[in-house]
C-alpha cells in the first residue's frame, strides 16, 4: 500500500466524518501526533492499524488504498499539463492536496476539462467528409464502469437467478441457454451465414440468427446476451436510470455494456468462478476452458469480482489494438490509465504483439513507485473473407504487486529485480533516460543541445523532482 497516498485518504475520510485528529486518534488507540504524521505520509501504517482505520472509518480496506486519489491525481496532471490551456505549471504538492482533500472539486475540474476537450475537438473539425461531426460518449460510459469498480450487485443477483433456474454445469451452459430461449420465450436459434452481422434477432419471427463465423464460445455469449435482454432488462434499466446518462447515445452504450455484463455473469457465475480462479491461481487458459468461454471473456469477468464480503483479487483489464487504441479498460486494481493519448511503449501490452498467442508477464513500476504484476496475450478473430486482415488485439490484466503471490504468473520471478519502469504515456512521463520515448513531457521544457546526444530522443529540464 502506497505511503504517498494513504495519508491524504485518511485525512479526507476523517474530515468527511467531522472527526478531529484527537478524536480519531483516541478511537484508534494512538496519539494525535502519530496520526498527524500518518496523514502527512511521514509514518508507515501497520497491518493491524490499517484494519482499525477501516473499522473506525467504516470503509473497506480497498478504500484506504488511495486508488481513487491516484486516479484523480493522474487526471489533474493531464489537464494541467495541456499546453493549449496556457496555464502555469501546478506544483505536484498542490495536485496531490487537491485530489486528496477536495475530491468533489477535483471531479468537477476534470468534468470541465473533458467538456472543453470535446468542444474543442468538435469545433476543430473532427468530421466526416459529409461535414457531420462525430461525438461519441464512450468516456461517460467508461466513467460509470470505473466508478462502480466494474461490479454491479443487482445485475449479479439477476444473473444468479437465471443460473439457478438453468441448473446446468459450465460444459452444458450453451445448450441450457438455447433450450431456455426456445421453451420459455418461443425463440429459435440458428447458425447461418450472415451478411454484415454477427447476431441478428427478429422479434416478429422469434428467431435468433448467429453467424457461422463465430467460434463456439462467442455463440454462447451472444445467446446469453439475448437471454439477458429478455430476462434481466428490468435490472439493467434500473442501473441506466440511476446513472442518468447525458444523451441517448450514452444511454444506449451503457445499456449494451450492462447486458454484456449480465451475459458474462450467466456464463461465469460469481461464486463458482471466484472459487475456480482462486484454485487455479488465476491461470487463465484452464480457467477459460473450465467455463467454456474465451480467454478475453474470462479476463473480463476476472476484473469484476468485487462483491462485498467475497472479493477477488482486484485486477485492471485493458484491450488494445495494434495502433495503440484502447477499446476497453477497467481500472479495478487502481491502475491510473491516461484518459487521452497513447500508453507507454515499454508496457507489456505492446510487447505482446511481437509474440502472438504467447502470454507475456511484466512487473511494471510507475514513476510514483506503484508496482503492478501485468500479463498480456494477443486474441484474434477470424477474417471475414480472403484478403481481409484478421482483427487482432492484446488483452491484458494486472494487479497490485501485493497480490502477486495469488497469481501463478508471478512464480519464478524476482519481483524486485525484474521491475520495468513504465509511464502512463510519454506526454505525462518524467523519466529522463527512456530510449523508447516518442514525445517530450508536457510539463517540462526541452533542453536543446546540439553538442550532446543522450539515450532519449528528447532531453528536458525537470520543473519538479521525479518521485
Amino acid at each position: 500500500m502506497s505511503r504517498t497516498l494513504i495519508g491524504g485518504t485518511v485525512r479526507r475520510l476523517r474530515t468527511e466524518r467531522k472527526l478531529s485528529q484527537q478524536a480519531l486518534a483516541g478511537r484508534l488507540g494512538i496519539s494525535a501526533s502519530y496520526l498527524n504524521l500518518i496523514e502527512h505520509d511521514q509514518r508507515a501504517v501497520t497491518a493491524s492499524l490499517l484494519i482499525k482505520l477501516a473499522e473506525t472509518l467504516r470503509v473497506e480496506l480497498a478504500t484506504l488504498s488511495g486508488a481513487e486519489e491516484r486516479k484523480l491525481e493522474v487526471g489533474l496532471r493531464e489537464a494541467f499539463a495541456d499546453p493549449l490551456l496556457g496555464a502555469d505549471s501546478v506544483p505536484e504538492a498542490e495536485v496531490t492536496a487537491l485530489a486528496a482533500n477536495s475530491p468533489n472539486a477535483t471531479r468537477a475540474v476534470l468534468a470541465l476539462y473533458r467538456a472543453w476537450r470535446v468542444a474543442r475537438e468538435d469545433s476543430g473539425g473532427l468530421a466526416l467528409p459529409s461535414g457531420r461531426r462525430i461525438l461519441l460518449p464512450t468516456e461517460e460510459v467508461r466513467d460509470l464502469f470505473n466508478d462502480r469498480a466494474n461490479h454491479f450487485p443487482a445485475l449479479e443477483e439477476a444473473a444468479e437467478a437465471i443460473v439457478a433456474d438453468l441448473g446446468a454445469r459450465p460444459a452444458e451452459m450453451n445448450h441450457a441457454i438455447a433450450e431456455r430461449l426456445r421453451r420459455r420465450h418461443g425463440l429459435s436459434v440458428t447458425v447461418q451465414a450472415l451478411e454484415g452481422a454477427l447476431r441478428r434477432y427478429d422479434p416478429g419471427s422469434r428467431s435468433l440468427a448467429l453467424s457461422e463465423g463465430l467460434p463456439r464460445e462467442s455463440r454462447g455469449f451472444h445467446m446469453a446476451f439475448q437471454l439477458a435482454l429478455m430476462e434481466a432488462r428490468e435490472a439493467v434499466e434500473a442501473v441506466v436510470q440511476e446513472a442518468d446518462p447525458s444523451s441517448p447515445e450514452a444511454a444506449g452504450l451503457i445499456r449494451v455494456g450492462l447486458l454484456n455484463y449480465v451475459a458474462g455473469a450467466v456464463l461465469m457465475p460469481y461464486a463458482p468462478f471466484l472459487e475456480t480462479a482462486r484454485a487455479l491461481r488465476h491461470d487463465m487458459e484452464p480457467l477459460a476452458a473450465h467455463f467454456g468461454v474465451s480467454f478475453e471473456q474470462a479476463c473480463h469477468r476476472l476484473s469484476s469480482l468485487q462483491r462485498h464480503g467475497a472479493r477477488g483479487v482486484a485486477f485492471f483489464f485493458v484491450r488494445v489494438d495494434p495502433a495503440g487504441n484502447v477499446s476497453k479498460r477497467f481500472s479495478g486494481a487502481g491502475f491510473p490509465f491516461a484518459r487521452f493519448g497513447g500508453s507507454c511503449p515499454r508496457w507489456v501490452v505492446h510487447a505482446a504483439f511481437a509474440t502472438p498467442g504467447s502470454l507475456q508477464v511484466q512487473v511494471a513500476e510507475l514513476p510514483d513507485g506503484a508496482r503492478f504484476l501485468c500479463f498480456a496475450r494477443t486474441v484474434a478473430r477470424p477474417a471475414a473473407h480472403w484478403g481481409d486482415p484478421a482483427p487482432v488485439h492484446v488483452v491484458a490484466l494486472g494487479c497490485a504487486i501485493g497480490d502477486a503471490a495469488d497469481v501463478v504468473y508471478a512464480d519464478g520471478i524476482d519481483l524486485d529485480r525484474a521491475t520495468v519502469g513504465i509511464g502512463l504515456s510519454c506526454r505525462l512521463c518524467d523519466r529522463p533516460d527512456c530510449r523508447s520515448r516518442a514525445f517530450p513531457p508536457l510539463e517540462h521544457r526541452l533542453a536543446l543541445d546540439p553538442l550532446t546526444t543522450g539515450p532519449s530522443p528528447f532531453r528536458f529540464e525537470l520543473r519538479r523532482p521525479v518521485r
